[in-house]
């Protein structure tokens, strides 16, 4: 198919990307307000699973595959959607939303190291990105206690994006369903289960009573804007848009989670942040546009950011 980075609907299909994945840390803030972190997480996953299944079910797109795929599809949504979104969602309790969407934009540079260990080589600019990226991380780190955060909150939030990391990786190297969606369906729909179990086990309960409007409309949103519509809308631009183009995502949502936590949360935007937040969108720019000749074509489950193959996946919250 033809891919073409003029088309108007490619441009108006990566505005979507952009400012609906960078918007999930925002609902996630507003979300565990008076909801659970763990359990509202579940909720959204299981809830989107279900409505993408039945649509996918509608259609009559068959969801026949090997006991291998499925363990495979399994074991990535536990990665990408129990320890990576779950994480984030955990983490926000202690920092702001923007300084979350800034730590979780290190994923590529984590990519990058896991193709090193497994003997990839990539080359001397990506590793460059990956050093100026994780600078930038580092500093993010020690100043953490300045920029709305806790210590606590940051490496929660590093281990959910070194989880990410591991599940986009493994991705491409295991067996999965052939049909993306059908892999998404089944990612989000264990992934979600496996988030409810961990928060009832965490002591996390849910009263219906104490939970605001605002946290109710906040996972509406993260279920049917930030993981179904965003998701859609990536998928589309895979097969009509230059890779290049596309994987711009990962270093756009971190910049527009933090304006929105800025403009309507009112979080603090420290110069330590800029500064932090400067280094990493670098280190990820270089390292993608290094990089955007690799094929790339690996669809992610829906939400804040669906992932493209190494080495940049989404950052979806």
């Amino acid at each position: 198919m033809e891919r073409n980075g003029h088309d108007i609907r490619v441009w108006l299909a990566l505005a979507v990307v952009y400012v609906v994945w960078g918007s999930t840390y925002l609902g996630i803030a507003i979300a565990i307000r008076t909801l659970p972190p763990m359990t509202s997480g579940g909720i959204r996953s299981v809830a989107a699973a279900l409505v993408l299944g039945t649509v996918l079910l509608v259609r009559a797109v068959p969801f026949r595959m090997r006991w291998r795929q499925f363990c495979g599809a399994a074991l990535v949504g536990l990665l990408l959607l129990a320890g990576g979104n779950g994480m984030v969602a955990v983490a926000e309790q202690h920092i702001s939303s923007g300084l979350a969407a800034l730590l979780v934009a290190s994923t590529p540079l984590w990519l990058v190291v896991l193709r090193t260990v497994f003997r990839d080589r990539p080359h001397a600019l990506t590793l460059a990105g990956v050093l100026v990226g994780f600078i930038g991380v580092a500093f993010l780190s020690l100043a953490g206690d300045d920029a709305s955060g806790s210590g606590a909150g940051i490496t929660v939030v590093l281990l959910g994006s070194v989880s990410w990391s591991v599940g986009s990786f493994l991705s491409p190297r295991i067996p999965m369903p052939d049909n993306p969606f059908v892999a998404s369906t089944i990612e989000m729909a264990v992934g979600g289960v496996a988030l409810l179990a961990m928060g009832a086990a965490h002591g996390e309960r849910l009263h219906l009573g104490a939970v605001s409007w605002q946290s109710w409309t906040a996972l509406a949103y993260l279920v049917l804007v930030g993981s179904l519509v965003g998701f859609t809308s990536y998928i589309w631009l895979l097969g009509h848009a230059p890779i290049s183009l596309v994987s711009t995502y990962a270093y756009v949502n971190p910049v527009v989670a933090v304006i929105l936590g800025a403009a309507i949360l009112s979080e603090p935007v420290t110069a330590a942040m800029l500064v932090a937040g400067a280094l990493i969108v670098a280190g990820v720019a270089l390292v993608v546009s290094t990089e955007r000749r690799r094929p790339a074509a690996v669809p992610a489950s829906p939400g804040e950011s669906g992932r493209l193959a190494d080495p940049q996946p989404t950052s979806d919250a």
